[in-house]
């Protein structure tokens, strides 16, 4: 009898030591990544910023920012390798926590309508489209509109 072993998980804050391993992700993952300087910025603004841990090593992170009863989920990334494992899902789930525990009425993100997986993520978590950016994004063939979704998370006051 054999038993499938699972690496070690975790999900915690970004430090300043994550940014190379952060931006080694976001290159294995998107044509069109956020450079080490980006990632360094969100960092010193203050962006809740959480990192996924996987046998010892950074496997993905989310950023979002917050202000007053609203959050933007900026970037929500897993290394190609680690996709279709569920980590997607725990890294938004820790970020909607945080929305929540902040007191987040609204949470709104963009995502490119190539990425049916994200959209896929997203609508099972509650997000619904509430419109497009055109030309949002850069793409092999010019840009690529943003579909911008938004989730309630609690009622206003």
């Amino acid at each position: 009898m054999s038993a499938a072993v699972s690496p070690r998980t975790e999900i915690r804050l970004m430090q300043p030591s994550d940014l190379k391993p952060v931006a080694d992700v976001e290159r294995a993952a998107y044509d069109y990544p956020w450079s080490l300087g980006i990632f360094r910025d969100c960092l010193l603004a203050g962006y809740y910023s959480l990192v996924l841990v996987v046998a010892d090593g950074v496997q993905g992170y989310g950023i979002m920012s917050i202000a007053a009863a609203e959050a933007h989920l900026l970037n929500l990334c897993v290394h190609p390798r680690a996709q279709h494992m569920g980590y997607g899902r725990r890294l938004l789930e820790a970020l909607l926590a945080k929305a929540q525990d902040s007191e987040v009425e609204k949470i709104f993100l963009e995502v490119r309508p190539s990425n049916q997986v994200a959209l896929h993520l997203y609508r099972s978590a509650g997000f619904e489209q509430i419109g497009i950016r055109p030309a949002y994004y850069q793409a092999e063939h010019g840009r690529e509109d943003a579909v911008i979704l938004a989730a309630t998370l609690r009622s206003p006051r």
